[in-house]
């Protein structure tokens, strides 16, 4: 399986990368080190997380060349709006000590708040300059795609939304496919949360004599979907990169399919206005 895609602007993207979700300053040096000796090359953050500045400094440490890393941060609701899209868009290059970004996105489409596309028309600008080698957008469901679509130009290279076993968004996946925008999984494990134990993974798990988490990531591999798994232990950084050395097979691929439950465990995009996820 390879181990990086091309978006649709043919700029390259490594399939596993690292969430730094609530990662702190005590354990993000380390836990960076484990990831770049693991093999991963693609570190996500967001303004959000209030870890940039740490995530950058655990960058500028590591013995990989920037060149080689893909650096995605994302834009918080209270942010959006043509100006403040670009003047934060600075602050998190500040933060992170780095003068480009590989990937930019929308946290959130907040659409009751009317700012989302004057957002991205800001964003498409800093990609013509330049100055991010990809743009795109975080929990938009169809419809705000859409109309995203409808009033800018550039199609969004990724849509980074929940998606796990018991969260298939199959139809939006396959929404994303048809134009060309690349899924990205936020919380690909669902945080354990029981799915280690349901009985199809566990079964298919001895099967291929892997984890658990193991065979929930390749079965979004074999879907062609990206993933950032979030992690700060050693073991398991290590784990969830080698979850790319294999591949499940179509009929086990399909058992996996078929244990939605449409169970959200992250707000629904919908009901997310600016200020609400404080």
């Amino acid at each position: 399986m390879k181990k990086k895609v091309k978006l649709n602007n043919d700029v390259k993207i490594p399939r596993i990368g690292l969430g730094v979700y609530k990662i702190d300053e005590k354990h993000m040096e380390s836990a960076v080190k484990t990831a770049e000796d693991s093999g991963y090359r693609a570190f996500d953050t967001a303004y959000f997380y209030f870890n940039e500045k740490e995530l950058g400094e655990a960058i500028k440490k590591s013995k990989v060349p920037r060149e080689d890393l893909f650096i995605t941060t994302k834009l918080w609701n209270d942010y959006q709006g043509y100006d403040s899209t670009k003047a934060y868009f600075e602050k998190s290059l500040e933060n992170l000590g780095v003068d480009y970004l590989d990937m930019f996105l929308i946290h959130w489409p907040c659409e009751a708040d009317g700012l989302f596309i004057e957002t991205y028309q800001a964003m498409e600008e800093l990609y013509k300059e330049g100055r991010v080698k990809a743009i795109g957008v975080c929990n938009f469901q169809q419809h705000h795609l859409e109309k995203l679509m409808e009033h800018t130009e550039i199609v969004p290279a990724v849509n980074q939304i929940e998606f796990h076993p018991y969260l298939n968004q199959q139809d939006l996946q396959d929404f994303c496919d048809k134009h060309g925008i690349k899924v990205t999984a936020w919380m690909p494990l669902m945080r354990g949360r029981g799915l280690f134990e349901d009985p199809v993974i566990a079964k298919l798990a001895e099967k291929y004599e892997k984890t658990p988490a193991q065979i929930i990531l390749n079965w979004h591999l074999m879907h062609d979907r990206i993933v950032i798994p979030k992690s700060q232990t050693p073991s398991r950084i290590s784990e969830n990169f080698e979850a790319i050395d294999f591949e499940l097979r179509d009929k086990d691929v399909k058992k996996i399919d078929q244990l939605n439950q449409d169970l959200r465990q992250g707000k629904h995009p919908d009901d997310v206005k600016i200020g609400t996820l404080k």
